[in-house]
């Protein structure tokens, strides 16, 4: 290397190791904050409901009726087996003293989230062979954090397990906690694995995807760690708005977060670091083959990744905070990924050399190597047979599409949302075989006090009731009389016990009818608690289904549009991605139903499939379309579309690969729904990346030739 070349390249070489150790900096910063993004979740479904659904206006209403500003969240311990007078005494003692219990270490008491006003209560099954307590716990006070700064609901029902265990067994009873409680407590323990099984996991199974692409013992880890400043960046951001009230997070958005931001920053990596593979090829000097490779790949990522965070972003349309929250935390991972892949990889990449590449090293040969091997042969062949190829390919995914009418996508139950059985299952199962569902979780109608006898009356027959009565205004005691019923600002509480489980789509289902005797009594009257949250956040999902679906597709169409200067491409490549989609529907049922035996999908399950298949799909197509308009310009549309697919088949492919792995990742979860989603990514990012772009949208491209790139000037060539 002559002095020259080598001053020339001392001030690129600088700024290269200055970006990195920027960015090792700002991970010191956002680091630490995202291993406490934990910390900031909520994953009550009453806590995302929008403002004006009936269960809102109704818990509002009921939160009156407290000394503060708090709400009964029932926990339910389940005592199986003979119940005699002496058992039910000693589990009654037992169970009466549950509040001095100290929760994870901390001088946190149970009593510390006991609703206020409320006490334990135990009672025995009809048919004598169980027993249930009720701890009412403040639903305020158990989403705070404890003194260690831990979730408290998860470190209260352990210590309720443990400490019922040893009464249980002395008195010959099986225990189970459950209830609300108990299933959401489950939730968070299994939501807490994220920021360690399921991010390790994660990042195991893409270093080795990275390893047998590169056959490099050294270069994978460049990609990975770009991927994990990303995620710390994007971490850091998403911790921040939480701790400060301005998003919310639940675990679902945390675990999609981890997935969506390192299988995407691994794909825009890929990209880059393979075109510049083929850079360095046709320079000497690495810094020319950056600014090549460079050049070449900013535009497709910023597009790709402009798209998908924009579509995110229109989450923020839906009526359910969780699925709005999870708009802008999507979007944030996604540009920080764009933002990360575009700085910090480049820069390492010019700090190492060539050598990275060990032991590939690319060297300075003129020779266009990308343009043989197994790419080479399946886009020759495509472009000889392009009919035959787009209506084999075109007739397979309509099949699959018909099929998606099959799926059961109409919600899930809490005791379904788990893969294995939990405590809380198993108990929440045998709860029904001893006592009605909704015991110790009613449904709530807050009514006018001079009409509680006439929806007394109403709701009574409504189906699926068993016991209706009125919230008390005091505690009361055995031999004494009823305390009268508790009357706020002219409302009373009604307390409709249902024969199915509170949180279960069949008790959900029962809500409209009860709604409807309930106005019919009182045209105020308001049905809120567990059924009717489950209920109304079905049909906000469903609203949401509806209405930002249509939004997101002209959204991609725009910006399809503007990137590859075409309305035609633009929307040829968005069928292809739709269709596409519908296919991984079809898919999805076939296997959730005869495979994995899935008891449904939730309903918001088609709106996040359709959100991350069209615009992760999408990227494949823009990668695919932006290289062949490249090399139209100077070949022309058929030749362009054989060398495109020839160049990018492997990056692409692998960039898929990654992107399905990743999101298959979410299976490893005890949790229905996102095994769900995983699986339907995975597979459809797999159909995207192998049948779509590499056979669909070359076949339909060479059948129409450079109309195509209609109403750009690139439609008249002439090669």
């Amino acid at each position: 290397m002559s002095i020259s070349t080598v001053q020339k390249s001392r001030k690129p070489f600088a700024l290269a190791m200055l970006v990195v150790i920027i960015w090792f900096m700002i991970a010191g910063i956002f680091g630490p904050l995202f291993g406490k993004l934990t910390s900031v979740q909520e994953n009550n479904n009453s806590s995302f409901l929008p403002k004006g659904a009936e269960a809102t206006q109704a818990a509002d209403v009921i939160a009156t009726f407290s000394t503060k500003d708090s709400f009964n969240f029932p926990t339910l311990v389940l005592f199986e087996g003979k119940s005699t007078p002496a058992t039910f005494e000693a589990i009654n003692a037992h169970m009466l003293k549950v509040g001095d219990l100290t929760l994870d270490g901390t001088t946190a008491k149970i009593s510390d989230y006991l609703a206020p006003g409320e006490r334990v209560s135990v009672f025995p099954s009809q048919d004598g062979e169980a027993i249930l307590a009720n701890v009412p716990l403040d639903g305020q006070a158990i989403s705070k954090l404890l003194p260690n700064d831990e979730p408290v609901l998860p470190a209260l029902i352990e210590a309720l397990r443990e400490d019922v265990k040893e009464i249980a067994e002395a008195n010959g009873y099986t225990h189970y906690v459950t209830g609300p409680g108990g299933l959401l407590g489950d939730l968070f323990s299994a939501f807490g694995s994220i920021d360690s099984t399921l991010l390790l996991t994660t990042l195991a199974v893409v270093a080795i995807i990275l390893i047998v692409v590169y056959r490099s013992p050294i270069l994978w880890i460049i990609p990975l760690l770009s991927a994990l400043f990303a995620l710390s960046m994007a971490g850091g951001i998403v911790y921040l708005l939480a701790k400060n009230d301005i998003i919310d997070v639940d675990g679902q958005s945390q675990g999609i977060l981890s997935v969506l931001v390192i299988g995407a920053a691994t794909d825009y990596a890929l990209l880059l670091i393979a075109r510049y593979r083929e850079e360095l090829h046709l320079h000497s000097n690495r810094f020319d083959a950056m600014r090549a490779a460079y050049k070449g790949v900013w535009e497709p990522i910023l597009a790709s990744g402009s798209t998908v965070a924009i579509s995110l972003l229109i989450l923020l349309f839906s009526q359910l905070t969780n699925t709005a929250g999870l708009g802008p935390i999507g979007a944030i991972g996604i540009v920080c990924s764009m933002f990360t892949i575009l700085t910090l990889l480049p820069a390492f990449l010019l700090v190492f050399g060539r050598w990275i590449f060990w032991p590939r090293r690319p060297l300075f040969d003129g020779d266009d190597h990308v343009m043989s091997g197994s790419w080479s042969k399946i886009a020759n062949t495509i472009e000889r047979s392009p009919r035959k190829a787009w209506a084999i390919t075109g007739v397979v995914l309509i099949a699959f599409a018909f099929t998606s009418t099959t799926l059961k996508a109409d919600g899930l139950g809490t005791v379904d949302t788990f893969t294995g059985n939990p405590e809380s299952v198993v108990g929440q199962k045998l709860l029904t075989k001893h006592f009605p569902g909704g015991q110790g979780d009613p449904t709530q109608v807050v009514v006018s006090a001079e009409k509680i006898a006439a929806v007394t009356a109403a709701v009574k027959v409504a189906p699926g009731v068993t016991d209706v009565y009125p919230t008390l205004d005091g505690i009361p005691i055995e031999g004494q009389p009823l305390p009268p019923v508790k009357i706020v600002n002219g409302k009373v509480i009604l307390n409709l016990t249902l024969d199915k489980a509170p949180d279960s789509v069949e008790a959900g289902n029962e809500v409209p009818e009860i709604r409807r005797l309930a106005k019919a009594a009182d045209a105020t009257a308001l049905v809120g608690g567990t059924s009717a949250v489950y209920f109304d956040v079905r049909t906000a999902n469903n609203r949401d289904n509806k209405t930002i679906i249509p939004i997101i597709l002209f959204v991609i169409t725009l910006i399809l549009g503007l990137l590859l200067r075409s309305i035609l491409s633009a929307i040829l490549l968005l069928g292809t991605v739709v269709l596409s989609f519908f296919a991984t529907l079809g898919v999805c049922a076939l296997v959730f139903n005869n495979v994995f035996g899935f008891a449904g999908a939730d309903n918001s399950f088609p709106l996040f499939v359709f959100i991350f298949l069209v615009a992760l799909g999408i990227d494949y197509n823009i990668f695919l379309m932006t290289r062949v308009r490249e090399e139209s310009i100077k070949l022309g549309t058929r030749a362009g579309v054989t060398k495109g697919v020839t160049v990018t088949g492997s990056v692409i492919t692998s960039a898929g690969i990654v992107l399905a792995a990743t999101f298959a990742v979410l299976g490893a979860l005890p949790l229905v729904p996102l095994a769900q989603l995983g699986f339907a990514v995975a597979f459809g990012v797999l159909l995207d990346t192998i049948i779509v772009r590499s056979v669909l949208v070359p076949a339909l491209v060479h059948t129409i030739g450079p109309k195509v790139w209609w109403p750009s000037k690139l439609q008249h060539e002439k090669v």
